[in-house]
């Protein structure tokens, strides 16, 4: 029973910190996208693309 209790918590602390990871990549990501916005735009055309010709 103990044993559940400490992988549930340790589940949580992992999803605890990978949020907080994909929110400092999401910040990281805005802080470069504003200091190079020509290099932010290819990137968002470069992905688009990438989608579009995405097979499901």
């Amino acid at each position: 029973m103990d044993e559940t209790t400490d992988t549930d918590e340790s589940d949580a602390e992992r999803r605890r910190r990978r949020a907080r990871f994909l929110r400092d990549l999401a910040e990281a990501r805005e802080l470069r996208d504003r200091v190079q916005p020509r290099r932010a735009k290819t990137a968002r055309l470069r992905h688009a693309m990438r989608m579009r010709t995405f097979r499901w």
